[in-house]
Formats: structure tokens, C-alpha cells, sequence
């Protein structure tokens, strides 16, 4: 039972260690122009360690927001660009014949690195996507015999193009469930769009961040985030969210020949999760609705699956998920 002087510790030590969240998040804003909720989600996803995938037309600054990122956290940074002729040795790594000591010894690929940004990740086939799904969930890979941890902490942020089907292998939903968001990028609005003209044709050239914080205090910021307090009521609402996707009828939704499948376990522990991550961003000790409300889309769109029926009368996923919140009793 987590009483009133408890709460109030909590509340300091969230005080104390998201003090660098504005700053990080204004650093980031010296190059990436917008994206209000790209960023938060980003630095949610470094915070908990929750795999992000974007969906955005090319030219969106998907990559510089993560490469920026990367650098105000002073974390190592890797961009692979997923081709249908990639193989797993090309991600995780392979086993290299020593002619001197005539052993085979490991040479570890480009994941080992901190923050993945797994580009057009629907273009690789079916093995490299599963190479990576050991990676993402048990955070090792398999080389050869042995196994190897992959750092701490470590990301991946996988980008898919919208518009571009052509010669692309749709992610199976098992790992499209292992992303605790999925990101809707945008295009920037007019003045936005200025800025950017503006800001990326100076004469000093293209902006760079400077370094904010270092990952050992990411890490103990994670640790907080970990902590943050959450009320029974609000335990109980998020699992009704999840529930209603499952068993519309039962919440007085008449929507259950829309969804195919509802939304796993997983959405229910990424909601609570990311709602944490949402309080801490605005220096708070607990989390209310709103943090779930606010996290609930970016969740649960990758999660339910429409029907055909669905899909004929151009009922989206956001639609369904707008539906719940609304019905669905605020506690």
C-alpha cells in the first residue's frame, strides 16, 4: 500500500531525475523542427527500452531525430538499411576462420550497438526479421554456438514507407507486436515546413546537438520511471481498454464484426508502461488517464487487427481505438 509519504518520495525523485527532460527535449529541437510527439516518444522508448516503429513517407527527418538522439545521450549509433538481399550475418554477425590460430572466432555485426535504426525494415526477408526478433525480445544473439548480450540499453527503431509496397515482406504480426509504439510521422504543417527551409539552408550549415546526459543517468532515470505510482483504478481501466478490444460486446460496443484479434497481453503491460514514461515527462510521481489516453493510439494501432469487413467499410484502426476511449468509463 503506497501511502501519502510515499507518494510524496516519489514525486522528488521524479522531480529530481527528469530535470534534464526539457533540456534534452530543447536540444533535440535545435535540429528537428515540429514532431512534438515523435520526439516524447522517442525519448519514452530510450527511458523504458521499448522498441519504437515509425511509418512515414521518405524525408521526414525519421532518421536525424534518431541519430540526434543517440548523440545528446552520448549512445552508440547504427543505421542498416534492410534490403531484400540481406542476410542475418549481415545484422548480428558470423563466425570468421582464424588461419593463425585455425579457429573460427566471432565477428560481431552491426547490431551491437546501442541504438538501431532498422530502415525500411519490411524490405528484409522473413530470416533477417527473424534475426532480429531474438534480439529484440531476449536482447542476445546467436553466433555459432555462443550467445552474446547486446548493451545496455539497447533500442531499435525500425522504419516502414507507406506508400512504397513494392518488393516488401509485411512484417508478421508477431514482431509488429515486440514495438511498444508505433509512430504515425506526419508531414510538418506550412510554418513548420518554413522553419525547416530556413533553418537547414543557413549559412552555417546543418545544426548539431550537443551532449545532455550521459547513459548511466538514463539508466537511473529508467529506474525511476520504474517506480512512478500507479492506482489500482487506473490498473483496472487499462486492462478494460485492452479487454474491450477483445470483447467489444461486453463494454456496450457494437463493433465486434470489425476486429479480427484484439490486442495481446503485451499491449496491456506496454500501455501501463508507456504511461509511466508519459508521467515522468511531465515530472510526475503517478499516472492518470490522461497519461494512458495520451499514450493509448500510438499502443494499441499495430495491435488490432481489422476485419475484412472492416477494411470494406474504411473503418481504421484509430477509429476503434477512438471508440473505446470514448465508451470505455474514465476512473
Amino acid at each position: 500500500m503506497t501511502t501519502e509519504l510515499d507518494l510524496q518520495e516519489i514525486n522528488a525523485s521524479v522531480e529530481a531525475e527528469s530535470a534534464f527532460v526539457d533540456r534534452l527535449l530543447g536540444e533535440v529541437r535545435q535540429v528537428i523542427v515540429g514532431q512534438t510527439n515523435l520526439l516524447e516518444r522517442l525519448l519514452m522508448g530510450l527511458l523504458t527500452q521499448g522498441h519504437i516503429l515509425l511509418e512515414g513517407v521518405p524525408g521526414l527527418a525519421k532518421t536525424l531525430a534518431v541519430s540526434s538522439f543517440a548523440n545528446v545521450v552520448n549512445l552508440s549509433f547504427r543505421r542498416l538499411q534492410f534490403t531484400p538481399d540481406l542476410l542475418p550475418a549481415d545484422l548480428i554477425g558470423t563466425l570468421i576462420f582464424n588461419q593463425k590460430e585455425a579457429n573460427f572466432v566471432p565477428r560481431k555485426g552491426p547490431i551491437f550497438a546501442s541504438v538501431i535504426l532498422a530502415d525500411e525494415i519490411n524490405r528484409a526477408p522473413a530470416k533477417v526479421q527473424s534475426a532480429l526478433l531474438e534480439a529484440m525480445q531476449e536482447r542476445q544473439v546467436t553466433i555459432g554456438d555462443t550467445t552474446y548480450p547486446l548493451p545496455d540499453p539497447f533500442l531499435v527503431l525500425a522504419t516502414q514507407n507507406p506508400i512504397e509496397q513494392e518488393g516488401t515482406y509485411p512484417l508478421p504480426e508477431a514482431q509488429v507486436d515486440r514495438f511498444m509504439f508505433k509512430v504515425i510521422v506526419s508531414y510538418p504543417s506550412k510554418e513548420e515546413e518554413r522553419r525547416i527551409l530556413d533553418r537547414m539552408t543557413a549559412a552555417g550549415g546543418e545544426p548539431r546537438v550537443s551532449r545532455i546526459i550521459q547513459p548511466d543517468e538514463l539508466r537511473r532515470a529508467g529506474e525511476v520511471v520504474r517506480s512512478i505510482y500507479v492506482d489500482d483504478r487506473v490498473r483496472d481501466y487499462v486492462v478494460n481498454l485492452v479487454h474491450a478490444t477483445r470483447e467489444p460486446k461486453a463494454y456496450g460496443l457494437d463493433m465486434a464484426e470489425l476486429i479480427r484479434y484484439g490486442a495481446s497481453p503485451r499491449a496491456t503491460i506496454y500501455l501501463l508502461v508507456a504511461g509511466r514514461a508519459h508521467a515522468f515527462l511531465r515530472h510526475r510521481g503517478f499516472v492518470t488517464p490522461e497519461d494512458i489516453k495520451a499514450v493509448g493510439p500510438d499502443v494499441l494501432r499495430h495491435r488490432i487487427i481489422l476485419s475484412y469487413e472492416a477494411e470494406a467499410e474504411e473503418v481504421t484502426s484509430e477509429e476503434v481505438i477512438r471508440r473505446i476511449f470514448d465508451t470505455i468509463e474514465v476512473p
